[in-house]
């Protein structure tokens, strides 16, 4: 199409709502030794399944002028990366460009040249820069590269896609293009989903509600965002895509909505968090460690001792870890790795120590085995250790023995960790043994076993008072409580029963802290931690609530300006049991903040979530 060479630029009557676009660079430079057409075989190849959003109404429209940056899509402006050109009297459009702002598929032609793309009925051999329209040549000039871009035809591209070309001014070189929105492929599913508004203000929760679907009703198995945020903090223009996939592994075009985020802040990125945040989810803090140190009042309560097994670590041999008698209620906790080179497992044996029947009932375990991942042994542990709510009931004779805990069979260099409550009704003694997968765990293989010695690193032990009862009233907030630092919080001391020596609990693994916080009603309380990688959990007693939250969520603490929500209170007392998860770093600081929406702080909580 021949077109005047005067300069004209669209009337003000379609300089309506203006949003920015993305748009994708075409300027592919030329491989050494190359021509610009492989730059632009590099860039449709890359394009192959690129999609853009299908319009909603019946038409896209697309008005543009020759050599002018700004184009408009259905009265929305966007900007090219590559312009519109005049060639040979002829008006170009770059192709790709082009195809995204119409929401139409470029894919790889099939049966023909190496490197022909196609466009709806047009078949494009970007090598020989030449094309065809249903199968017919079209004449020389058609196709062309400007700048390493490929350029067809605007008449062309009209011919394809049944479009509706036209002078939108009497200079002829601005120029509307009217095409039918995308049929697609009928069965793909479909991507779709709203926001609550199109404008926020910074630090503003975005409520967003997918309602995607699958034309046949086949189930989605796949979804994925692109630029989603729960919120923005910093003002601009943001554009958020869906795409899902169904179980026939079909998948949509993507569908985007675009988010403008100005005015005033309603949030900073922590007072969000406090109201938003989800247990387990970390947040920003830097202030943490200047917050004042509340000092919670020791109790007395219900307590018992500790059988603490974590010397040797890694046992290199079959042997007795350590060793204790105990009566009436007793935690254990035993970390171990498999150092013998073989599969082994680990055995904690009770056998009875007085002369009548004696009962050995677990009330909780927890357990991790096997695996090589440290963190996760303490944190796995806690869950179950917090789910559980009892077991199996031993019932031995005099003298008798048999196995309250078996580990799964552990390969070489793999690890165990387990915590069990139990209550006995007359004297046990409590044997923890590595032994051979092909070692049976009988008193009598015990008795031929070497007691191991420890390796001088690690801890073995009994402590008694493993339980410690703590009460705090919340004041002014925010405030923190520290745990394991062996200073505010002091270390347990205990007995290596094997050797007779006194030993420290540096961290106090094991020990329950059994807090109560009282004043805590519109409290957020969360974990700081102050010693480096911490995964573990905590059980949380709010009114009629009962919770273990797993801490963190996804993946570990480790930056102590990283806090990470434990919960929120709802209840004026709140109660916490914690017990310090093995294979993770102490000390811990729990920090307690104010939650509650205050009159002038945060604007309105937004409770729907779809």
């Amino acid at each position: 199409m021949c077109v005047p060479a005067a300069l004209a630029t669209p009337t003000p009557s379609r300089r309506r709502r203006p949003t920015l676009l993305a748009t994708l660079s075409l300027m592919v430079p030329p491989a050494p030794g190359g021509t610009a057409l492989t730059g632009v075989l590099g860039v449709l190849s890359a394009a192959g399944t690129a999609r853009a959003v299908a319009a909603p109404a019946g038409s896209v429209q697309l008005t543009f002028t020759v050599d002018q940056g700004v184009a408009y899509v259905n009265g929305d402006t966007s900007a090219w990366t590559s312009p519109p050109r005049l060639v040979a009297g002829r008006a170009m459009l770059p192709l790709r460009e082009t195809a995204l702002l119409l929401g139409r598929p470029i894919s790889r032609a099939e049966g023909v040249a190496a490197g022909a793309v196609q466009l709806g009925r047009l078949v494009v051999d970007t090598r020989a820069v030449s094309a065809s329209l249903g199968g017919t040549p079209q004449p020389g000039g058609t196709v062309a590269v400007v700048g390493g871009v490929l350029y067809v035809s605007a008449r062309t591209l009209a011919d394809t896609l049944n479009a509706n070309l036209v002078s939108a001014d009497d200079s002829g070189r601005t120029l509307t293009l009217t095409a039918l929105r995308d049929g697609g492929n009928p069965l793909s599913p479909q991507a779709r989903f709203s926001t609550d508004k199109a404008v926020y203000a910074p630090g503003e929760r975005v409520v967003y509600t997918e309602y995607a679907f699958d034309p046949d009703g086949a189930d989605l198995t796949a979804r994925k965002w692109t630029g989603r945020q729960d919120v923005y903090f910093q003002p601009g223009t943001y554009t958020v895509g869906l795409t899902v996939t169904n179980s026939r592994g079909l998948q949509s075009t993507p569908f985007t909505r675009t988010i403008r985020v100005q005015g005033d802040p309603v949030d900073t990125p922590l007072t969000y968090a406090l109201k938003y945040a989800l247990p387990g989810d970390a947040f920003p803090d830097a202030q943490v460690l200047t917050y004042p140190a509340a000092l919670p009042t020791l109790l007395p309560g219900e307590t018992s001792p500790l059988i603490f097994s974590d010397s040797p670590e890694v046992p290199a041999q079959s042997g007795v870890l350590y060793q204790d008698s105990v009566e009436g209620r007793a935690r254990l906790l035993a970390y171990h790795l498999n150092g013998l080179g073989k599969p082994a497992r680990l055995y904690v044996l009770a056998r009875n120590l007085t002369d009548h029947p004696v009962d050995v009932r677990t009330d909780r375990l927890g357990e991790t085995a096997p695996t090589r991942i440290e963190g996760t042994l303490g944190q796995v542990t806690l869950m179950e250790y917090f789910a559980s709510s009892g077991g199996a009931t031993l019932s031995l004779a005099p003298g008798q023995s048999a196995a309250v805990y078996a580990s799964p069979t552990l390969n070489a260099g793999s690890g165990v960790n387990v915590m069990q409550d139990v209550t006995t009704t007359g004297r046990v003694e409590l044997t923890v043994l590595m032994l051979e997968d092909t070692l049976p765990p009988t008193a009598q293989v015990a008795q031929q076993l070497p007691y191991l010695k420890p390796d001088e690193r690690h801890v073995r032990g009994t402590f008694p008072d493993a339980v410690r009862h703590l009460r705090v009233t919340l004041g002014a907030l925010p405030t923190r409580i520290t745990i394991g630092d062996g200073q505010l919080d002091p270390a347990l001391t205990g007995t290596d029963a094997l050797t007779g020596q006194p030993v420290k609990l540096s961290g106090n693994y094991g020990v329950l802290y059994d807090l109560e916080v009282n004043g805590a009603a519109g409290s957020a309380v969360a974990l700081s931690p102050r010693g480096g990688l911490y995964r573990g959990a905590m059980n949380v007693i709010d009114g009629p609530i009962v919770q273990a939250v797993k801490l963190p969520r996804v993946g570990t603490a480790l930056n102590p300006g990283s806090p990470t929500l434990v919960w929120r209170a709802q209840s004026d007392r709140l109660n916490i049991d914690f017990v310090p998860a093995s294979g993770s770093n102490l000390p811990i600081s729990l920090v307690f903040y104010r939650a509650q929406t205050l009159p002038g702080w945060g604007g309105v909580i937004k409770t729907y979530q779809p």
